[in-house]
């Protein structure tokens, strides 16, 4: 009696779905995902409707909270401290723009305060971010 090998046939693992499945997550996660300019830190812009500003390659942001607590970058700092950064910009200041985000709650003699400090530390362009009412930043 012969007995006849079955052929052996090459085993392989379709990694299709498992690439089909990574892609999907990875949209999902980039979707889902808000991306916060200043983390920790809760500002509401004013919103307007005037058009939109290029940025500067080289800016200071500074942010006002609506309890009137000032950030430089993602750092409290006190007025008096902003004051002194601010003035250790020196010449450079006149390049740069001061970018002021101040939350729409935020008392507007502190908005004065702080733009009037930039101003005296020599940066001679200065902006206030708003919102788009339409929602886009």
């Amino acid at each position: 009696m012969a007995f006849r090998r079955r052929s052996s046939s090459d085993v392989r693992v379709d990694i299709t779905p498992m690439v089909d499945v990574v892609f999907l997550l990875l949209i999902f996660f980039m979707i889902s995902t808000t991306f916060v300019e200043a983390p920790g830190i809760d500002i509401h812009l004013p919103e307007a409707g005037s058009e939109v500003v290029e940025r500067e390659a080289e800016e200071i942001k500074v942010y006002l909270s609506r309890e009137g607590d000032i950030f430089l970058g993602d750092q409290k700092t006190t007025f008096a401290d902003l004051k002194t950064r601010l003035d250790d910009y020196g010449p450079q200041a006149g390049q740069m723009t001061f970018m002021l985000l101040a939350d729409r709650e935020a008392r507007h003699g502190r908005v004065v305060e702080l733009m009037d400090a930039a101003r005296s530390a020599g940066f001679t362009r200065l902006a206030i971010a708003t919102e788009d009412p339409q929602g886009r930043p």
